[in-house]
C-alpha cells in the first residue's frame, strides 16, 4: 500500500486536545440537559433546547478525530489496523454495556419493588429492538463505538482493496440516506432497520473526511475555516426549526446537512492553531494530562447524570442549583473514577 505523503504527528497537537475536551463537555450537558424544566418563550425550555442543539458539533469532531489519527495506519496497513483498532474498543463496549445492564437506573423503584422490578422493563425494552440494540449496546450514549468501527471498517476494505476513491461518494451515501430515514424521515417517509444515528450512516461521513484531511493534507485559512463553521452551525439549527413544521422537536436532531460543515469547520480551525492553550506549562499538562481520560469519562458520565438526578430527586434539590451545577459536577465526578479505574486491574477491561 502507499505510504502517506505527510510526516506522522510524533508530539501532541494541543488545539486538537483543547477540542477533545470541549466536545466532551458538550456532549454531557446534551446529556444532563440543563434547564429543561425552565420556560422561556411559549412556555418552552428554550434556553436548554438551544444548548442541546449547539453541542451537536461534538460527536461528529470526536469522528474526525479519529479519522485523523487512525489514517497513516490505516493506509498503510488496513486490515491490520483494523484489528488492533476494533477489538479493544469492542472489549470496552462490550464490558460497559454489561454494566449499564446491570446497573438499576431508578433508585427509588429500586428501593419500593426490588431490582428485578426496576430492570425488567428496560432489558424487555432492548429486547424489543435486536438489531438496534446490537448496534448500540447496554445504553444509549455507546452507540458511539460501534458506528465507529464501522466506519473503520468501510475505509480499511476500501484501502485495502486499493478503492479509496469510492470513499467518500460512499459515506455520502450513507449520510443522505440517514438523514432521509432519520431527523428528514417524516419528509421522506423511508424507514430503516435501525436508528441511523448508530451503525455507519453518519460516522463513516465524518471518519472519512477525517482520513482524508490527513491523508491529502487537507488545509485552507483560519478566517475560511470558522467561515465553514459559523455557515454550518447556522444551517444546522434552521434546520431544526424548519422541522419543527414536521412534528420534529428541536431537540432530537444528532445530524443535520449542516452538521459535517460545521464539525469539518471548527476542526480546520483547531489545525490552523496547532499551539492554542499550550503556551503555558502547568496549562498544557493538566489539558494532556484530562485528555487521556476523555473515553473513560464518556463512557461512564451518562451513569453518573443518572445517579445524580436520583439523588437530587430524593432530597429534594431545587432544579435551578441542579441545572447550574450539573455538568461540571458529572465532569469532575466522571474524571474521578475514571482515574480510579486507572489505577486498579478493571483498567483492562473498562477502559481502552
Amino acid at each position: 500500500m502507499k505510504t502517506i505523503s505527510q510526516p506522522t504527528v510524533s508530539t501532541k497537537i494541543m488545539s486538537l486536545e483543547w477540542g477533545r475536551i470541549i466536545a466532551l463537555i458538550a456532549i454531557i450537558t446534551i446529556h444532563a440537559k440543563p434547564f429543561s424544566t425552565t420556560p422561556l418563550f411559549n412556555g418552552e425550555p428554550w434556553l436548554s433546547l438551544v444548548l442541546n442543539q449547539a453541542g451537536r458539533f461534538a460527536v461528529p469532531l470526536f469522528f474526525l478525530l479519529a479519522g485523523y489519527f487512525i489514517a497513516p495506519k490505516l493506509i498503510s496497513a488496513p486490515l491490520q489496523t483494523l484489528k488492533r483498532y476494533s477489538l479493544p474498543l469492542l472489549k470496552v463496549w462490550f464490558f460497559w454495556s454489561i454494566i449499564y445492564l446491570l446497573a438499576p437506573y431508578n433508585l427509588t423503584l429500586l428501593l419500593e419493588q426490588g431490582y428485578l422490578a426496576e430492570r425488567e422493563g428496560y432489558w424487555q425494552f432492548l429486547l424489543s429492538t435486536p438489531l438496534n440494540t446490537l448496534f448500540e449496546g447496554g445504553l444509549v450514549h455507546l452507540w458511539y463505538i460501534p458506528a465507529l468501527i464501522c466506519a473503520t471498517a468501510i475505509i480499511a476494505v476500501l484501502n485495502q482493496y486499493q478503492k479509496v476513491a469510492l470513499l467518500l461518494p460512499i459515506a455520502i451515501i450513507l449520510y443522505m440516506y440517514g438523514l432521509a430515514a432519520g431527523s428528514y424521515q417524516p419528509i421522506f417517509g423511508l424507514e430503516a432497520p435501525i436508528f441511523t444515528r448508530n451503525g455507519p450512516f453518519f460516522s463513516c461521513l465524518l471518519v472519512a473526511i477525517g482520513f482524508e484531511i490527513r491523508r491529502v493534507n487537507w488545509r485552507c485559512e483560519f478566517n475560511i475555516a470558522m467561515l465553514m463553521a459559523v455557515l454550518g452551525m447556522a444551517m444546522h439549527f434552521t434546520e431544526a426549526r424548519y422541522l419543527l413544521h414536521y412534528d420534529m422537536p428541536f431537540n432530537t436532531h444528532d445530524f443535520l446537512i449542516g452538521t459535517p460543515i460545521w464539525a469539518v469547520g471548527l476542526f480546520m480551525m483547531l489545525l490552523k492553531k496547532p499551539n492554542f492553550g499550550g503556551k503555558r506549562t502547568v496549562i498544557r499538562n493538566s489539558i494532556l494530562h484530562t485528555s487521556k481520560d476523555v473515553l473513560g469519562v464518556y463512557l461512564i458520565h451518562l451513569l453518573i447524570i443518572i445517579y445524580v438526578f436520583n439523588i437530587a430527586t430524593m432530597l429534594s434539590i431545587e432544579s435551578i442549583w441542579l441545572d447550574i451545577m450539573i455538568v461540571p459536577l458529572v465532569f469532575f465526578l466522571s474524571l474521578l473514577i475514571t482515574r480510579g479505574i486507572e489505577r486498579t486491574p478493571l483498567r483492562h477491561l473498562l477502559l481502552r
